[in-house]
């Protein structure tokens, strides 16, 4: 494994060990000790969660949450974007990444994380080190807001996205969370 500082302070990208052979292919997701050794900080799982998407063209987020993150693929590809909606220097930083079995992110709470499907059938899944709650104070953007300069590979006229995350603010008026 080894993982990987991006400009965004916290945010971590881990490549995974993926053994493959005529059968398929096994990766370890999430080891403890190999992720502490390369600089991995400490993280204390309360929570697994599985989100399934059939289409290409899905688009989640932007949303901001009261956790740390852990996110690999279990199956096929996505676009993820990530941005810093925490106080400071950083606020609206943005850092994207392919996704895929082989590879992982760290997103520290405070960062908006979102992900658009590029393949049929994404299996996105996520450990957490907080409960959900709805009573939890989330924060929350528009993917497409031309402040952020995500460049997506689908435009916003193209994606499968629910009518909740269409209708986010823009990042000027998010009040930064944490």
């Amino acid at each position: 494994m080894h993982v990987e500082q991006t400009s965004i302070p916290g945010l971590l990208r881990v490549e995974l060990d993926v053994h493959a052979d005529g059968r398929g292919w096994f990766k370890e997701g999430f080891q403890r000790a190999k992720l502490a050794a390369a600089g991995f900080p400490p993280f204390e799982i309360v929570q697994s969660n599985v989100s399934y998407n059939a289409e290409p063209g899905v688009l989640r987020g932007i949303h901001g949450e009261p956790w740390n993150k852990y996110v690999t693929l279990a199956h096929g590809r996505a676009f993820a974007a990530i941005v810093d909606l925490r106080p400071g220097d950083g606020f609206g930083r943005v850092e994207t990444i392919e996704l895929h079995p082989g590879n992982a992110i760290f997103v520290p709470r405070g960062c908006g994380n979102s992900y658009l499907t590029r393949t049929s059938d994404v299996v996105y899944t996520y450990l957490v080190d907080a409960h959900w709650s709805p009573d939890a104070h989330y924060t929350h953007v528009d993917a497409y807001d031309p402040a952020l300069g995500i460049d997506w590979p689908v435009g916003p006229d193209e994606v499968i996205r629910s009518a909740k995350d269409v209708a986010l603010p823009p990042l000027a008026e998010i009040v930064p969370c944490g």
